[in-house]
This record gives C-alpha cells, structure tokens and sequence, in this order.
C-alpha cells in the first residue's frame, strides 16, 4: 500500500503532527441566503458541514483559545496548528472583512496554515487578490466543496453553479499558488460508480488535495425526506470502499488525501448507520487499503487535450 495521506504530509513537511482548530468566520452561503437558492444543497442540514466548529465570536483570538481548549491534553502537547474555517462559503463576504479576520489569524505565531473551506462561485478579484497576499505571509489553503463533476447530479442536489465554475475558480487559485483540496461525496442519488470515478478524474486534474466523504443522511433536510420516501438509496459500507478505493487508484501519485470518509454529527445522523462509529470506519477501509495493497496512482492517466 502507498497513499500520500495527509497526516504523512504535515509530518514530512513539519516534523511533527499539526491539528486543526475549527473556527467560524460568521458568514453564510449564497445558496442559504436567497441569492442562489435557499436551505442550501439537499444534504445541509444547516450547519454547513461545520457542525464542529467554535460558536462563532467577533474576536477572533478568542475563538482560537476556544478551539484549542477542545483539544485533547495530547492535541495541546503541540503549538503549531492550522486555522480552518470550515461552515458555510469562507470568501462569501465583503473583502474589507475578510482581510481583516484572516489577517488577524494568519499573523499568529500558532497557526501555521490558514485554511478555508468556500464554494467556487463566491470569489471576486479583491478575494484573489486577498489569498494571494495571505499566501505570501503563511500557506493557504483553499477548500472547494465540488461534491460530483457531473452537472446533471449537481442540479439535482441544489449545488446552484456548474462544474466548470469549479474548473476555473480551481485553475485560478493553484496559477497563484494557492493550494486547492476538492471535496468528493461518493454515493450521490441517481450517481453510477462511473459518474464517482469521473469525479476522481477531473479532480485528480485542478487539484492538490482530496476530501472523501460517503453520503450520510442527516435529520432535517431535504434528503431526509426523500430518504423516508424511499427515493434515495445509500451505499453500503463494501460498496463505499470499493468505490473509494479505485478513487484513489486513479488519482496522481502527489495529490494529499485529506479525508478517506465523511464525519457525520451521531445525534443527526439518520443512515447510513455504518459511518456512526468513526474509529472503527477508518480501521475497516485501512484495513482494505492494505489487503487490497492499494497504490495511489496505480491507474492515474494524465488528461490529454
């Protein structure tokens, strides 16, 4: 087995082990507030994939003590951590205040990485601008939640932008430098596992890094209803990390692996019920990476024009 996951890649690159502190920066998604749509994609269940975070605060120097405060005694043995922003479109606001509160974050001693989940469709030239001189002070990292390069799914999903957006917004941001992490769901309704491989593909072409994660059902949202209806069927564990697994057979050799699987809040979670148990999910697919003697790459075939 050979996977470059990330827990690897901050330790080549640091020397020791780097956490996350998840921060809130206060802002919403164009897709909630009514520009694009409203109550988001069909999965959201309104926390923006930021169930984890720290209540949101105008100071942000308190956030980060509260987040590190979460931290387990052997997490706080660390100094050195990256500042993530992670609910909702983290480039969803004026410039003025987004300089101001990444600013404020990237300047600190303890955060070496600045990273910020968004969606490509929320970005202005003052916003690249921005990352571009962020960039200059401290890496950035820039999370895009593309979810499936298939259109006719993301339609379906409420995604409110199309792939090439995606391609563009990814393109744009790597040519300054800035590193990019994709986000995967694998499993979307009506998706064949050739449409989740294609996702792996073009991922694996305008990006430096990639979230995995399964589809999980949460309480209260509109995929819970369509699941209750029985209009939506869910991959199993077996077929989630078949799928998974030949994923990341296909993508090159250097793009980080930030997540294999989703981690869904358990008193939200509706199905599957085999993503409940986190530890024991990551056993089981590492456990299949090495019986299988997985090789990220194996399959990789660079894009021809």
């Amino acid at each position: 087995m050979k996977i470059n996951m990330l827990s690897y890649f901050l330790k080549d690159t640091y020397g020791h082990k780097v956490y996350k502190l998840l921060l809130s920066s206060g802002l919403t998604c164009p897709n909630r507030d009514g520009k694009l749509g409203e109550g988001g994609c069909i999965f959201c269940s309104g926390g923006g994939s930021g169930e984890f975070a720290t209540n949101f605060a105008p100071n942000i120097d308190s956030q980060v003590e509260e987040a590190k405060s979460k931290l387990s005694v052997k997490e706080r043995e660390y100094d050195k951590f990256i500042a993530y922003f992670q609910a909702f479109s983290n480039t969803y606001g004026k410039p003025n205040y987004l300089e101001k509160l990444y600013k404020s974050v990237i300047m600190r001693d303890d955060i070496i990485i600045l990273s910020i989940a968004t969606r490509p469709d929320c970005f202005s030239d003052e916003v690249y601008e921005l990352l571009k001189e962020l960039n200059e002070i401290k890496p950035v990292w820039v999370e895009l939640g593309l979810q499936t390069s298939n259109d006719k799914t993301a339609e379906f999903i409420n995604r409110s932008y199309d792939t090439s957006v995606y391609i563009e917004t990814a393109d744009k941001l790597r040519t300054l430098g800035i590193n990019v992490i994709t986000h995967i769901i694998l499993g979307l309704p009506n998706e064949s596992k050739e449409d989740m491989l294609n996702t792996a593909r073009l991922v694996g072409e305008h990006s430096d890094g990639v979230k995995f994660h399964n589809l999980y059902v949460l309480k209260n949202t509109r995929l819970a209803q369509l699941y209750s209806k029985g209009e939506i069927k869910l991959l199993t564990l077996e077929e989630y990390t078949d799928v998974l697994l030949e994923c990341i057979r296909l993508l090159p050799s250097d793009i980080v692996i930030h997540r294999l699987t989703g981690d869904p809040p358990k008193d939200e979670l509706i199905a599957p019920k085999w993503c409940e148990n986190k530890i024991k999910l990551i056993r089981e697919i590492n456990n299949a990476l090495y019986d299988r003697d997985v090789i990220q790459g194996e399959n990789y075939r660079k894009a021809t024009v």
